[in-house]
């Protein structure tokens, strides 16, 4: 099959249709800098592009808790640190981005799905992103100790952002969150994205077949192809690592449709960032320039993507959780804030 060759039909259960689909996580600020970067080459462009869609993004405001937090080691100056999460909601309409139309988060309403701790480098040339599994069994302030994704659920982005703090034990700069209709809108607007299957594979929860070859997902495929974890032998690893592929992939489509001379379709795009994404109300406009001058030669293949060290799997309190290796999470996290290699827990 070519790599343009459109994803063979799917004949899911009505029911399937019903389900509540799980989240994608898209790289929010890489995506947002990769076509904003491209508004234009001298900075005049750039700054009218950024403050033109910059006051197009949703702020959520207060999402930072208070109280102490970890303060900014010498490896952490002069850099940022991204969390990025992609939330399953129970919303029949938008939650985020400018399209939101129901609040972003309600006690017990939304689970975040996906989460993402993003690190740039120096000297801005490359990124690091850090899945944490939302089955990971960990800490979470004032409620014990549950599934990462719970934390969202019961406190929203403070919670969530405290959560992974006190894990990590690093500074959370910024905060990006998408939910699952805007996820298959932006997968749309850059129409579709390639990705390789290796193998076959029946997902028995989706009721879907997914056949092996390299196939041009829309927005209602893509979601389906990274929430599957029944039916792979690595279950939710392997499930994040088609999220870690679907996302570079995404970059590169949205960095390639930027550079065609095809205005339309770049507004568009654009459009869609701004409609779908929320973020921090301290980034502002002038950091998102900042972020633009100083990541614009940033491309999908400068983002690197590992996982948590995970020790094992296990029932806890009757469900399914990973436990996760908290030294070596800790020890890796540092070594790609000084950016020196470390294997513990590829």
């Amino acid at each position: 099959m070519s790599a343009r060759q459109q994803w063979p039909a799917w004949s899911p259960r009505p029911e399937a249709h019903r389900r509540r689909r799980k989240v994608l996580l898209s790289l929010l600020v890489f995506a947002l800098v990769a076509v904003l970067s491209l508004l234009g080459l001298a900075v005049g462009g750039v700054w009218w592009g950024t403050d033109h869609y910059g006051d197009k993004v949703e702020r959520i405001p207060n999402a930072f808790p208070s109280g102490p937090r970890p303060g900014r080691t010498d490896s952490h100056k002069g850099t940022e640190t991204f969390l990025l999460a992609g939330v399953d909601t129970r919303a029949k309409r938008p939650t985020t981005g400018s399209d939101a139309v129901e609040r972003l988060w309600k006690y017990g309403a939304q689970r975040s799905d996906t989460l993402m701790l993003v690190r740039l480098s120096d000297d801005e040339r490359t990124a690091r992103a850090m899945s944490i599994p939302r089955d990971s069994w960990v800490p979470i302030p004032g409620h014990g100790s549950a599934k990462i994704n719970a934390a969202f659920a019961w406190g929203g982005p403070p919670l969530l952002i405290q959560t992974v703090e006190q894990l990590t034990g690093t500074r959370v700069d910024h905060f990006g969150i998408i939910d699952w209709h805007g996820s298959r809108s932006l997968t749309d607007a850059v129409g579709g994205v390639p990705v390789t299957v290796p193998a076959d594979a029946y997902d028995p929860e989706q009721d879907r077949h997914f056949r092996a070859g390299t196939h041009v997902l829309d927005g209602e495929e893509a979601l389906a192809y990274v929430r599957q974890r029944h039916g792979l032998r690595g279950g939710e690893l392997d499930r994040i690592k088609r999220q870690q592929q679907f996302l570079q992939s995404l970059v590169g489509e949205i960095r390639a449709d930027a550079e065609l001379t095809d205005p339309l379709g770049l507004a568009r795009t654009l459009d869609a960032i701004t409609r779908t994404v929320s973020v921090d109300d301290e980034l502002s406009n002038a950091d998102l320039r900042d972020l633009v001058l100083d990541l614009r030669h940033l491309s999908a293949p400068d983002v690197s993507f590992s996982t948590a060290p995970i020790l094992r799997s296990q029932m806890i309190e009757g469900q399914y959780a990973l436990v996760l290796n908290r030294d070596a999470l800790r020890a890796k996290w540092r070594a790609m804030e000084t950016e020196k290699p470390s294997g513990a827990g590829d």
